[in-house]
């Protein structure tokens, strides 16, 4: 659980979800929408205009990682038919997993129990439940265990398993499902993420060439997502990230020259925030992270944001907070929810970039 709960309130998105990717209805990547919040005030753009709200100097931390297939089709020991959303590979032989109704995903399923099976419907393979993850209780609405430790059994290993019979995660506000790679980042080159780290979606090659242009750097890190169907009030799982020694580098001559770090989505925002010291510097390093951004844990070295745009008490939210700030986050949303904005993996975009010193007032 975290402690704290968001400051920002607007109903909840319901229709202006985005049924599907920019593509299927018609319109490029980098032609979705963009609303930039800053200091003075709030404009409505596309992505495709990025560069011209950054300046020269800035710096762009993109994720790195690629999306796998992790949701698949299982018969549970108990008869019932259920969708399987395979969140981790903890790299101890045990995987996290969620399970959720079947043949839609649309809610999670909290009954399950210790020594349950789940048979890979096209798959000689099972899933065998151990344990609820990270604890017991660990859902905020305290009834039932929404993800779990699990063992592998099967000729195969998993992730193979998976690549051939899984698809994408998807949730049923999608109208059908989508390839893998719809799901797909320019910048994804290691696989290892359940969910795509969405924020980067809408970049182009054409998008990238304007900011490198411009003189604004572009930067990589990793950071393996786990699923984004956390409940209210839950935090982000642990998580396996790296930031190497070339970003880091960059972004502490970034900061030292006076130009922002932006950070693509919230992944990325982890992931840097995770890897800084206590003089405040970013070093190369990996490893988990259990690291959650928060208005009373506020960031040290991102100065603004590329995000989609979140549900109510999302945890997410707690981050877009910290890094713009509560007034500039609701005024934001007032904006999106007024202006039509698209939610989730596929809709539109915000840039947060508040004065620097206005966000770090904000935020402690």
């Amino acid at each position: 659980m975290i402690g704290i709960a968001p400051l920002t309130q607007f109903t909840p998105p319901g229709e202006r979800t985005a049924p599907s990717p920019a593509e299927a209805r018609g319109i490029a990547r980098d032609d979705v929408r963009l609303l930039v919040a800053g200091a003075s005030g709030i404009e409505h753009a596309h992505f495709a205009d990025l560069a011209d709200h950054l300046e020269p100097g800035d710096l762009v931390v993109v994720n790195a990682s690629q999306t796998v297939a992790g949701q698949v089709d299982a018969r549970s020991s108990d008869g019932e038919d259920v969708v399987v959303h395979v969140a981790m590979d903890l790299r101890d032989g045990t995987w996290v997993v969620e399970l959720r109704t079947s043949p839609d995903a649309t809610r999670a399923v909290l009954d399950a129990s210790p020594g349950r099976t789940l048979r890979l419907r096209d798959a000689a393979a099972t899933l065998t439940l151990v344990e609820p993850y990270p604890r017991e209780g660990s859902s905020p609405t305290g009834t039932g265990n929404r993800l779990w430790r699990a063992v592998h059994d099967g000729d195969e290993p998993l992730r193979d398993v998976l690549d051939r019979i899984g698809r994408p995660i998807s949730y049923g506000y999608l109208d059908r499902q989508y390839d893998l790679s719809d799901y797909q980042t320019i910048f994804g080159t290691t696989p290892g993420s359940a969910e795509m780290p969405s924020a980067a979606r809408p970049f182009t090659p054409e998008v990238v060439t304007r900011l490198v242009s411009r003189g604004i750097g572009i930067a990589p890190v990793l950071l393996h997502t786990g699923i984004s169907s956390q409940e209210a009030g839950e935090a982000p799982q642990p998580e396996w990230f790296e930031v190497g020694e070339s970003t880091a580098r960059l972004v502490n001559a970034t900061r030292a020259g006076g130009g922002r770090v932006v950070a693509v989505g919230t992944t990325v925002t982890r992931a840097l925030e995770s890897a800084v010291d206590r003089s405040g510097s970013v070093l190369a390093v990996s490893g988990w992270t259990e690291r959650i951004v928060t208005r009373e844990h506020p960031p040290r070295v991102v100065d603004g944001l590329v995000t989609g745009w979140h549900d109510p008490q999302a945890s997410h939210l707690l981050l877009v907070e910290a890094i713009a700030g509560p007034v500039l986050t609701q005024t934001a949303y007032d904006e999106a929810v007024s202006g039509g904005y698209r939610w989730h993996e596929f809709g539109d975009s915000a840039l947060f970039l508040p004065e620097r010193a206005e966000v770090r007032e904000s935020a402690a």
